[in-house]
């Protein structure tokens, strides 16, 4: 069993307004942010007066620009944001919204998938089973965490887990963000294929409730063996699909460049498949995404989550499940 420094030691504090990352489409925002910190760094006692005025209008400026650009995103830019390095990951959320969480490792087959993590934690005075995908925070972190993208054994342990909670009688949590399953040879071998089609039928047959927050990415069958949820939660600026654009692009029009257009074809973002009922609801992020304010991101997801926990309060195990099920078969009706 795994402690819970050996696996966060590697989580990003967070940082300042100089050492940000900032998209492509956010250039114009760095630049008078640049100018900001430029001013900020020239201040002393004799130039304090001239200078605070000029740094609040260019402020201003700033943060006009950035609501301006995050309210008019595209399904590309979305997914830009998602993907963002700086984005909290679910180590983050676990660290601040859960308490006593103790990490269980191994699959009991064959090996322990740091791609995975979860074991049972404390959520608002209830005890929960979370599990969920971690990337890593920096090139050390995202090699050990396999950039979140599951082996087999990591949904074998899923599985495990969920059903432990199932015999606890624990509610489950997931916290999805991978860009797919671990497409690799030796992951084929090991029966890839298989071990998701278990995890999500294991999903299915749970008589807990599991709710399933959509983070960053949601990718493909990866993400889906541990989303077959009773609630499906998106972040707002998160994204969730069969395929990545840039891989429908290339099956569709032989061309990745065409990931733009794929973005937008593929309806991947929060409020589309919100229209489309594929979601249940979309939690708000600040103004800039999730990575420029993450404290009120993980707190609004936390009271989103527990919302959403209650609604299952006192249902037999047999209605939690007849709910998942007819919840996934109108969702095949609909579309």
């Amino acid at each position: 069993m795994a402690s819970i420094d050996e696996i966060s030691d590697d989580l990003p504090a967070e940082r300042s307004t100089s050492l940000r990352t900032y998209l492509d489409f956010e250039k114009p925002i760095a630049e008078l942010e640049s100018k900001v910190n430029e001013m900020r760094a020239l201040i002393d006692e004799d130039t304090e007066k001239s200078l605070t005025g000029e740094i609040k209008k260019l402020e201003e400026k700033a943060r006009a620009a950035l609501s301006e650009t995050y309210s008019k995103l595209t399904p590309w830019q979305k997914t830009q944001v998602a993907r963002h390095p700086e984005r909290p990951h679910c180590l983050d959320y676990i660290e601040r919204l859960f308490k006593d969480f103790t990490p269980l490792s191994g699959d009991r087959y064959f090996a322990d998938d740091a791609a995975i993590v979860g074991g049972p934690a404390t959520f608002r005075g209830r005890s929960v089973m979370v599990i969920g995908h971690e990337k890593g925070s920096n090139t050390e972190s995202r090699i050990k965490h396999n950039f979140g993208m599951a082996m087999p054994e990591g949904y074998r342990k899923a599985v495990r887990l969920m059903e432990m909670a199932d015999r606890f009688g624990l509610p489950v949590i997931t916290l999805v963000d991978t860009a797919g399953a671990y497409p690799g040879i030796d992951a084929e071998e090991r029966g890839q294929a298989e071990a998701i089609a278990r995890s999500t039928d294991c999903c299915l047959g749970l008589g807990v409730p599991i709710i399933a927050v959509i983070i960053g990415e949601g990718g493909s069958g990866g993400a889906v063996a541990i989303a077959t949820a009773n609630r499906i939660l998106m972040l707002e600026h998160a994204i969730y699909s069969v395929i990545s654009p840039e891989g429908a692009a290339s099956i569709i029009w032989r061309d990745s460049a065409k990931k733009e257009e794929a973005a937008t074809a593929m309806k991947i973002t929060a409020q589309d498949l919100e229209e489309l009922g594929v979601i249940d609801g979309i939690v708000s992020e600040p103004v800039g995404g999730a990575h420029r304010d993450p404290k009120s991101t993980m707190d609004a997801l936390g009271t989103a989550i527990a919302l959403a926990l209650a609604e299952f309060d006192s249902m037999p195990p047999e209605r939690v499940r007849r709910q998942r099920h007819d919840r996934f078969l109108q969702m095949g009706r609909n579309l």
